[in-house]
């Protein structure tokens, strides 16, 4: 079991839940953040870029991109200073693989349609590398089962009807699939 927090993520198109455990699956911290500034288009590389010549299309996904990091990095830097115990990992869904490039990202119907929250991830991932975090990886499909192989008090989905009758609404997928995750990190 870990000794430090975890962040369990869920992710969207330029917004995401995080939900923070400590040491015995506690619940710290519930939050659902902007990635993007207001105004940028949320998912380029499948909607705003098609059909743009290349370069227009690549900038755009640039400047999406940079706007979900600087927002990472703030949105964890908050997190972080709210808390008073140590964060020491975050908890994302597993990256498919993609072309390398941006191009590459926007001409592949497959690609383009993971892209967006490829590029969502990616930026989380980097902005907690960049605090000293580790980042865990994790399965959608199997998550809640590595969670309940942690948690090891009896059936996982207990304690999420414990936590949403503490802390009351918004409770829903997301927030399970983010506290999942962190729960499974903690292994």
């Amino acid at each position: 079991m870990a000794s430090h927090a975890i962040v369990g993520v869920s992710d969207h198109a330029g917004w995401a839940v995080l939900m923070t455990v400590g040491p015995h699956h506690a619940l710290l911290d519930r939050r659902r953040v902007a990635l993007i500034d207001e105004g940028l288009p949320c998912l380029p590389h499948h909607h705003e870029a098609q059909g743009k010549p290349e370069a227009e299309g690549v900038a755009l996904v640039k400047r999406v991109q940079q706007s979900a990091e600087k927002h990472a990095a703030t949105c964890l830097d908050a997190l972080a200073k709210s808390l008073s115990g140590e964060i020491g990992e975050i908890a994302l869904r597993t990256l498919p693989k993609l072309p390398d490039t941006i191009a590459g990202r926007i001409a592949s119907y497959h690609a383009q349609t993971r892209a967006d929250g490829v590029m969502y991830r990616e930026a989380v991932a980097k902005a907690a590398r960049d605090r000293g975090w580790a980042v865990y990886w994790f399965d959608a499909k199997t998550v809640f089962t590595d969670a309940e192989r942690t948690f090891k008090r009896g059936p996982i989905e207990e304690l999420f009807k414990q936590t949403k009758a503490q802390l009351g609404p918004p409770w829903q997928k997301d927030h399970k699939l983010a506290m999942a995750a962190a729960i499974a990190a903690g292994a």
